[in-house]
């Protein structure tokens, strides 16, 4: 038997349901965003690899899809968005207004191993701030960021935003002896301590004479949080959003170029990695064009897969998701056409009902009326029109509530349509 082709490991195929689910999320993100005041902008999907090892750090650089093209180029496919973004920023930002609300939403891709809530290729959401280092660009980032799980149908108890600032391990490093040499290194660890095995944890800080003990007990003081945070968790208090947030210096994000307050999104009944995180990195589009632009800025990012898996394994998210798919998936109406010669009729009232925007489906060919009512019901449509021999009369069958009502001669079938896939199934009230 000849081996079936599927998709390479840690990629995709969107069924017509897979594309609904994914097209759900992407227009929430869309929508959020420009509610808040964000534009939309696009880079490519293939950068120099250059882009990428500039100032990510990290395990990034070990995770590329990289290869050369035939014009000899290192090139990649891009693993986050943030460093185009900068890249795109330092080439134009001299005729933009600022500060800049920019977000993007695009593939990438990285080659690790593909578990729950991480494939080696997803959407990313990602937004920025640029322009600005008042701690109020963090809070309204991070205003984004809860709105977002809002508007997705998350609740309060079901995720939190936890927030720390490097610039807290920066003045515990200074304290302790740890030269800026090390910084990058001890960072890493810092972000690591309650993931790694003890021994390995005592192992890697006995080089700075500390104890994993040492940073535990330095990250459960909340009297450490630094200026900024205060000022960004009483502007997201102002907001009617402290709720959702509390301090945790555990956060420190495994990407260099951050430099300042960083953040991640924990779901807390579940038990999956970080739904969405970011911070503030004000040295990343200096970096990016060899210091010829400054700019202050800080962003976030947040991934399809995980975010898919929360909202099917939490009540209200999967509730909101499943009801945007009734309205949006399939078709709103199913021509039944119970008379062939009538046919030619139905052909054009399809086309009226598709150009006055109603989704509209039909037989191709002449079928007995249960399998046209199955493939009614199998379109997902609210509404089957049987057009038979007393067209132009029409009969209207409500497949949910199983109801029926004619549309007579007089009356012009499609206002009538339109207006009642506004309104409730079952018979109209008089």
């Amino acid at each position: 038997m000849a081996k079936q082709l599927q998709p390479l490991p840690g990629f995709r195929d969107f069924v017509p349901r897979d594309c609904a689910i994914r097209n759900y999320i992407l227009e929430t993100w869309r929508r959020v965003s420009l509610r808040h005041g964000f534009v939309e902008y696009e880079t490519p999907v293939v950068e120099e690899t250059e882009v990428y090892l500039k100032k990510s750090g990290g395990e990034i650089g070990t995770q590329l899809f990289r290869f050369e093209d035939q014009g000899g180029r290192d090139i990649t496919l891009r693993p986050e968005v943030t460093p185009s973004m900068a890249r795109l920023v330092a080439s134009t930002q001299s005729r933009a207004p600022m500060p800049l609300k920019w977000f993007e939403i695009g593939q990438c891709f990285r080659y690790e191993k593909p578990q729950k809530g991480r494939l080696r290729e997803f959407y990313q959401y990602n937004a920025d701030l640029l322009g600005s280092d008042s701690p109020a660009a963090d809070a309204e980032l991070m205003a984004l960021a809860i709105g977002m799980m809002k508007e997705l149908g998350f609740e309060k108890g079901d995720f939190v935003l936890r927030l720390s600032d490097r610039e807290v391990w920066t003045r515990f490093a200074t304290e302790k002896g740890i030269n800026s040499d090390q910084l990058e290194e001890f960072l890493s660890l810092v972000d690591k301590v309650e993931r790694m095995p003890e021994e390995k944890m005592k192992t890697l800080l006995s080089k700075f004479s500390l104890t994993s003990e040492d940073l535990k007990t330095y990250m459960a003081d909340q009297g450490n949080a630094s200026e900024a945070l205060q000022v960004i968790y009483a502007d997201l208090e102002a907001r009617g959003l402290g709720d959702f947030v509390q301090y945790d210096f555990s956060i420190v994000r495994g990407l260099a170029y951050y430099t300042g307050p960083v953040f991640e999104i924990f779901d807390l009944k579940h038990n999956l990695r970080a739904i969405a995180g970011g911070g503030r990195y004000d040295n990343l589009v200096s970096t990016m064009s060899d210091g010829s632009v400054d700019l202050p800025a800080v962003g976030f990012g947040m991934g399809d897969v995980v975010l898919r898996h929360l909202i099917e394994e939490t009540g209200s998210a999967l509730m909101q998701m499943e009801g945007w798919l009734r309205q949006n998936e399939g078709c709103d109406l199913f021509m039944v056409i119970s008379d062939e010669e009538k046919r030619p009729a139905a052909l054009k009232l399809a086309t009226q009902l598709r150009e006055a925007g109603l989704k509209t489906d039909l037989p191709l060919t002449s079928a007995k009326l249960g399998k046209q009512f199955q493939k009614a019901e199998k379109s997902g449509a609210r509404i089957a029109v049987v057009v038979g021999s007393d067209f132009p009369e029409l009969t209207v069958k409500m497949l949910n509530s199983r109801t029926e009502e004619t549309i007579y001669a007089n009356t012009n079938p499609v206002t009538y349509l339109q207006k009642r896939l506004n309104e409730p199934d079952g018979p109209l009230l008089a």
